[in-house]
């Protein structure tokens, strides 16, 4: 049996208020590994900032 499968298995079980509470904490795992891959981001700014950080680029982007 799939990890799926018993889950909705064990979901069924639950009485409503307790299925919408397992509702919300998957929905929490999704929005914390999307907010993890999005600061994963963040964290190649610091490198990227070398070259992002100069007078060059500022003269480039000056006009927009």
């Amino acid at each position: 049996m799939s990890t799926r499968e018993l889950i909705e298995k064990e979901v069924a079980k639950l009485p409503e208020a307790l299925q919408r509470e397992v509702y919300d904490f998957a929905r929490f795992l999704r929005s914390k590994e999307t907010a993890e891959h999005f600061n994963g981001l963040l964290l190649s700014e610091s490198a990227l900032s070398k070259d992002w950080d100069s007078p060059e680029e500022d003269a480039a982007w000056a006009s927009l």
